[in-house]
């Protein structure tokens, strides 16, 4: 993703504050809080018995927590932003990298990982950088304003260069492996900054691509335009990158895509977030749900129920089996993720702040 979205986001938040989302009927209990002090919990997976694995992605850490004492399954260093973490049985697989993004100017590095029952880390591939380098998956996808639109608004051009978006481009090498689900023999790998999901052989280590998600346009609002020095834009079509941020298998079969909208991640350009459903057969890729704020997050339940966690909104989100729209399920700040087993529903909060881990019967 190359628009820097988070500093737009900042901006934007301070601009308008929060925004409203209709309500779904609450939980039948009250959440309870597993674990507090979390730095920067993007991530969680179930693992064994009742343990929960949380991914601190801004201490580069993996923590286990299980019967209110926490423990460090992993460690990756100031050198490595450690993200999303799955399991299949025992084993523990989570994704490493660096240089993601116009901030990092390290070398593309992107790897996959297991850890086993006894603790042991081998690699399943490291080589999610390369591939990115070598194939670039969205690289024949445009974003930004149109040719048309350009080449007829000069001073919309010179206003989107002034506050540093890009007027229009293709995909560029840029990876971030974010977020990951184990099915069988195949992990897949939403990549931020690939804006594809990848699918990683577990046996070779082999990555092919199982799709490219398409663009999001937005029309740029005079509100928008107003803080943003845009004035000269108004009305104008931008198409945003479809940052996915998790990926689940869901009880049809389908693969369920979690992506943020590029750009700003609030509500200036309304709330511009989705969920995707992919074939995992065939790559076939559709809109399952949108207008989400910030979907950063997601998990099914075995009725096909869909939770979204959503960064910069209110809280958790719940998209009914067989509808399109998500209301508000569980208020929360800063909710990163979400996962269910069985009839548990766990969520990191607090994400920016003193993030928390919490768990709360369906």
């Amino acid at each position: 993703m190359r628009i820097p979205a988070l500093a737009v986001t900042a901006a934007a938040i301070m601009v308008l504050g929060p925004v409203g989302a209709a309500t779904a009927a609450p939980p039948p209990t009250g959440p309870e809080t597993l674990a507090q002090g979390l730095i920067g919990p993007l991530h969680l997976a179930v693992g064994p018995g009742k343990s929960v694995t949380v991914s601190q992605e801004f201490a580069s850490l993996l923590t286990t927590v299980n019967k209110g004492s926490t423990s460090t399954l992993y460690d990756g260093g100031p050198e490595w932003d450690v993200a999303g973490v799955d399991y299949r049985g025992s084993t523990a697989y989570f994704l490493e990298s660096q240089g993601a993004g116009p901030e990092d100017p390290r070398p593309l590095a992107g790897s996959l990982k297991a850890i086993d029952a006894r603790g042991n880390v081998s690699t399943i591939t490291d080589q999610i950088g390369a591939y990115e380098t070598s194939v670039n998956p969205d690289g024949g996808t445009t974003f930004g304003l149109s040719a048309a639109d350009a080449a007829a608004n000069p001073g919309c051009v010179a206003q989107v260069t002034a506050i540093g978006f890009p007027v229009s481009y293709t995909g560029e090498v840029d990876s971030h492996p974010y977020a990951l689900t184990v099915v069988g023999n195949t992990a897949y790998v939403a990549d931020a900054g690939i804006n594809a999901v990848l699918a990683v052989d577990l046996g070779t280590g082999a990555i092919r691509t199982l799709a490219v998600l398409p663009p999001r346009p937005a029309t740029i609002t005079a509100e928008f335009a107003a803080a943003f020095g845009l004035t000269d834009c108004v009305g104008l079509t931008y198409a945003f990158e479809p940052v996915p941020t998790d990926v689940e298998m869901g009880p049809d079969g389908w693969l369920y895509v979690s992506s943020l909208p590029g750009g700003p991640e609030d509500a200036t350009l309304g709330a511009r977030g989705a969920v995707f459903r992919i074939a995992p057969a065939s790559g076939a890729t559709e809109v399952y749900s949108e207008g989400i704020l910030s979907p950063t997050g997601l998990a099914l339940d075995g009725a096909g129920n869909v939770y979204v966690a959503s960064l910069f909104g209110e809280g958790i989100y719940k998209i009914p089996a067989g509808s399109d729209d998500a209301s508000l399920f569980l208020a929360a700040t800063n909710a990163a993720d979400v996962e269910v087993s069985g009839s548990t529903l766990y969520a990191t909060i607090d994400a920016f702040g003193n993030g928390s881990l919490i768990s709360l019967k369906l």
